[in-house]
C-alpha cells in the first residue's frame, strides 16, 4: 500500500520542470512599451486631424513614458537588479524570427532617445519644416521599437517561457505519504480491571504447576 501511494505521489509531482517566475521589472517594461505604442498612435491621429496642441501633449507624454522605460530597463539589466540575458526557448523558424526582431529592436532602440528628443525640440521651437522631415523617420522607428518591445516580452516569457529544474521532491513525497497512511503511534498495553483481578490467581496457578 505504501509503495503504491509513494508511486502515485511521484507521478503527481511530474513534470519535473516548472516555469521560471518573470521579474516584475520585465513586465513593467513591456507595459511601458505598450503604453508608448498607444500614445504614439494617438499622437499620429491627432496631428492628422490638425489638433496640434493635443498632439504636442500626447507626444511629450510618449517621450516621458519612454524615458521611464529607459530607467527601468537600465535598473533591470544593469543596476540594481543586473539581470542576466534570458535565453529564448523556441526553435526553428520562430527562433530565427525572434532574433531578427530582437536585433533590429536593439539597434533601432539606441537611436530613439536622440531622434525623439531632437524631433520634439524642433516641434517646440516651431521649426515645422525640419520637425516634419525628421518626424517621418522618428515616428516609424519609435513605433517599431515600442511594438517589438511588447512582442519580445510575449515571445520570451509567455509563448516560450523559461523552464527551471525543480528541487528533489523527496520531502514532499514523504510528507504526502505520512498524510495518507498516517504515522503509527506506539501505545503501551494496559490490562483492564478484570484482567488485573485475575492476575493473582494466574500467578498462584503457575506456582502450583511449577511445584508439581
Amino acid at each position: 500500500m505504501i509503495d503504491s501511494i509513494l508511486q502515485g505521489s511521484l507521478n503527481a509531482s511530474a513534470p519535473l520542470l516548472l516555469l521560471a517566475q518573470v521579474h516584475p521589472l520585465a513586465t513593467v517594461n513591456a507595459v511601458l512599451n505598450g503604453l508608448a505604442t498607444v500614445l504614439l498612435i494617438l499622437g499620429f491621429i491627432l496631428i492628422k486631424r490638425k489638433q496640434e496642441t493635443a498632439h504636442r501633449n500626447v507626444m511629450l507624454a510618449a517621450f516621458g513614458v519612454s524615458v521611464v522605460f529607459l530607467v527601468c530597463y537600465l535598473a533591470y539589466h544593469v543596476w540594481p537588479v543586473g539581470a542576466k540575458s534570458t535565453p529564448f526557448q523556441g526553435s526553428g523558424l520562430i527562433r530565427t524570427a525572434y532574433f531578427v526582431i530582437l536585433i533590429t529592436h536593439i539597434i533601432l532602440a539606441a537611436t530613439v532617445p536622440f531622434l525623439a528628443g531632437w524631433t520634439i525640440y524642433l516641434g517646440l521651437k516651431d521649426r515645422r519644416a525640419a520637425h516634419l522631415r525628421l518626424a517621418k523617420w522618428t515616428f516609424p522607428i519609435w513605433l517599431y521599437v515600442s511594438i517589438t518591445g511588447v512582442v519580445i516580452y510575449v515571445m520570451l516569457y509567455q509563448l516560450y517561457p523559461q523552464p527551471v529544474e525543480r528541487e528533489p521532491a523527496t520531502a514532499t513525497v514523504n510528507a504526502d505519504v505520512s498524510k495518507r497512511v498516517g504515522t503509527p503511534t506506539k501505545k503501551h498495553w494496559e490490562p483492564t480491571a478484570a484482567v488485573r483481578a485475575e492476575l493473582p490467581n494466574v500467578a498462584l496457578n503457575s506456582l502450583g504447576r511449577s511445584a508439581d
